[in-house]
């Protein structure tokens, strides 16, 4: 009886041990998919980017309180036809833990929005591209940090002459003969 439950005893912590590793291993952070973009030459388009950090954890915004803190970063590998501006991170929201309640943090939870443009130049060549994004994080939960990771994420742009396409629009359609 007594190896039994010594045996049973080693199966529970080898699944304990396998769940825990689970947990671990899960992506605390998750993006949606970015749709395809087509811009024009010369022109540009709003871009968002759309975060989930798993409940129960946080990520430090991408301007922590702290300069020992890893802050949030959305870097991109880009054609050099295309260029992404304006990229605007939420403002984080103040939080303080248990074990250092003095101490203020900048962090991100729930679901998080950064905005961007995706450039064009006039210059730049029609064609299909990729554009590759990384998000740069360390999720923390209430007692613990954990290893910084990156979250990578592609989407594909396709630039298309400045030129509308179709026939053109004539100024006025009306007849330039008067019918009584």
């Amino acid at each position: 009886m007594k190896t039994n439950l010594l045996a049973l005893f080693g199966v529970m912590l080898v699944l304990l041990a396998g769940v825990a590793r689970a947990q671990e291993q899960t992506d605390k952070v998750t993006a949606d998919p970015i749709d395809d973009q087509k811009v024009r030459l010369g022109g540009s388009v709003p871009l968002q980017f759309n975060f989930h950090v798993k409940q129960g954890f946080h990520i430090n915004s991408n301007q922590p309180t702290e300069p020992e803190l890893i802050p949030t970063r959305l870097t991109f590998s880009l054609p050099e036809d295309l260029v992404i501006g304006k990229l605007k991170y939420p403002p984080g929201s103040m939080i303080s833990l248990a074990f250092d309640p003095k101490t203020k943090l900048s962090v991100y939870s729930g679901d998080v929005v950064v905005h961007a443009a995706l450039l064009t130049q006039s210059k730049s060549a029609t064609g299909n591209y990729t554009v590759h994004a990384e998000l740069k994080y360390q999720a923390c939960d209430d007692s613990a940090c954990y290893p910084p990771k990156r979250l990578p994420m592609a989407f594909n742009v396709k630039i298309v002459s400045g030129a509308r396409s179709g026939p053109k629009a004539r100024p006025n359609a009306q007849s330039p003969h008067i019918h009584n």
